[in-house]
């Protein structure tokens, strides 16, 4: 049984940074694409970056280019995702989700077990 666990989040001032990780079990995490999904209060569950197998190819959301950064290590079975410049529309919950395939996606529907998510709530 696939399980994934995130860790990192909380409270931070707008201009911070945080890290998220994802910590995958049950799975050999080596040949599974990841993504980070969030969902804002009153909003819809959105794509925020996602990874393939090896780590050599990502995708982001435009809302987080440049700021954000998707990165994994397999050894460790862990995803993380370095967000940079934080604003206060980045405030949600954050999920971790895997793919069943190697390769990366934006939606949703690709991924097949997900993470409880952690909070991140960023003040301006």
């Amino acid at each position: 049984q696939v399980h994934l666990e995130e860790f990192g989040g909380g409270l931070v001032q707008a201009g911070g940074s945080l890290r998220l990780s994802c910590v995958a079990s049950g799975l050999s995490s080596g040949t599974y694409a990841m993504g980070w999904f969030r969902q804002a209060p009153g909003k819809e569950r959105e794509f925020v970056a996602a990874i393939n197998w090896n780590g050599r190819g990502t995708l982001s959301a435009d809302s987080v280019k440049g700021r954000f950064t998707i990165s994994r290590d397999n050894a460790k079975n862990t995803v993380y995702l370095q967000m940079n410049s934080l604003k206060p529309e980045d405030t949600a919950v954050y999920y971790c989700a895997a793919r069943g395939t190697g390769g990366t996606s934006y939606y949703q529907q690709a991924y097949f077990s997900w993470g409880q998510g952690t909070q991140v709530t960023v003040s301006s």
